[in-house]
């Protein structure tokens, strides 16, 4: 299957959308999909040891040493489009739109009033850490492990911006979200960066919604 065209989606017109539910990020409602962080020094990332192919065990003193790479990964609002730039691993996206996809405009400042989200993946070669390097809100959607996956399952973390979001190989997610304008985070992942990805757009017809006018 080849890669999405992360700067060129080419979505369908006509979409419908699939609003998904905002939830503060707190101990107890980010558990299952990894834990706050106060100091990204004290976080290790989590290494997926190699998968075995047969019935042969991979040697428990192997298969995990990729190692971890890290970089600032940028959010920015450009018009009615969020990009995203993760130097980390050396990516370049669009990873939502403010408004129906063939109408959106770079052309102007105005404050979003929605993210519409077309694609989300998770890594199975190990966990990923968003640090705030601007101490601003920001949000992250996430879904629970699983390739059963379905717009439905989706929820979208609210964080304060006073400290990071940590998440386990395998969870659901699309980077990390500026609410408006620009914001960079520290990112701390697996260097193998193994991705799966849906693409909600072709695979349920639709744009996961999340909406931003309550926020600031």
């Amino acid at each position: 299957m080849n890669p999405p065209d992360y700067l060129n989606p080419d979505l369908p017109v006509g979409l419908s959308r699939f609003r998904i539910p905002i939830i503060e990020a707190n101990p107890e409602t980010v558990k299952g999909y990894g834990w706050l962080v106060d100091n990204p020094a004290d976080t290790k990332v989590e290494i997926t040891r190699w998968p075995a192919k047969g019935w042969r065990p991979v040697d428990t003193d192997s298969g995990d040493e990729g190692g971890v790479t890290e970089g600032i990964f940028s959010s920015e609002w450009k018009g009615d489009i969020l990009y995203g730039q993760n130097e980390a691993v050396g990516g370049h996206y669009i990873l939502g739109f403010g408004k129906e996809p063939a109408l959106c405009s770079t052309e102007h400042e105005a404050k979003p009033e929605r993210i519409l989200l077309w694609h989300a993946n998770y890594h199975p070669d190990g966990g990923q850490l968003f640090f705030p390097l601007d101490n601003r809100p920001f949000l992250v959607p996430v879904a629970l492990a699983g390739d059963d996956i379905s717009p439905g399952k989706f929820i979208c973390f609210f964080c304060k911006g006073n400290q990071g979001l940590y998440i386990h190989a395998n969870i659901w997610h699309e980077g990390v979200f500026a609410i408006h304008g620009q914001q960079r985070f520290l990112d701390r992942q697996g260097a193998v960066h193994a991705r799966v990805s849906v693409d909600f757009a072709r695979e349920f017809n639709c744009l996961l919604e999340i909406p931003l006018h309550d926020l600031k």
